[in-house]
Parts: C-alpha cells; sequence; structure tokens
C-alpha cells in the first residue's frame, strides 16, 4: 500500500455557494486547437430565451481526463442502478417540455 505524502495532496475548499450547484439541462462544447469550451445552459418550458449559468474553460488534455472520468463514473452509476437510457433519435430541443404553455 502507497503511503501518501503530505507533499502530494491537494486541500480543496468548496464555498457554500458553488456547494448549491448549478442544475443544467443543456450543454453545448466547443473547441479551438488550445482550449474546449463547456458552456452549461437551463432551458425553461415556455421561455424562448435561455441564458448560460456557468463556462468551464479546459486545455486539452484535461477535456479528455474529464471525458475518461466522466465515463468512469457513469459505468459506475449503470453498474449499480442499470444501464441509463438514452433515445439515439433525438427530437429538436422541446421548448414547451410537452405540457401547457407558460401563463402569467
Amino acid at each position: 500500500m502507497e503511503e501518501q505524502h503530505p507533499e502530494n495532496q491537494l486541500n480543496i475548499e468548496l464555498s457554500e455557494e458553488v456547494a448549491e450547484g448549478i442544475y443544467s439541462n443543456l450543454a453545448i462544447i466547443t473547441h479551438s486547437n488550445t482550449e474546449f469550451v463547456l458552456d452549461f445552459v437551463r432551458v425553461m418550458p415556455g421561455v424562448p430565451k435561455a441564458r448560460v449559468k456557468s463556462r468551464i474553460v479546459l486545455t486539452p488534455e484535461h477535456a479528455k481526463r474529464f471525458m475518461r472520468a466522466l465515463e468512469d463514473n457513469l459505468e459506475k452509476f449503470e453498474a449499480i442502478n442499470g444501464r441509463i437510457k438514452i433515445n439515439e433519435d433525438p427530437p429538436a430541443f422541446p421548448m414547451n417540455f410537452g405540457g401547457p404553455p407558460a401563463q402569467a
């Protein structure tokens, strides 16, 4: 078993505001030759305009590490909870989420 040395540990702080998280139901990913940009958006029913709630900028190497970590976590989740089903031919993003139009 490897011994952990204090110089190899990273102290990560999580503020109360960040710990609450940001809900997103749409992600837009773009890239250049030096970076990947992940924009997380929240689309609400009956609202034709949506704002980016969070933007993460990654180097290509970190984007690949992130992808591998996400794949690993998805595999672990599915091993416990069952396969996540995805519609292979998703329709255009529904602006009304299948419900009645919004009224004030």
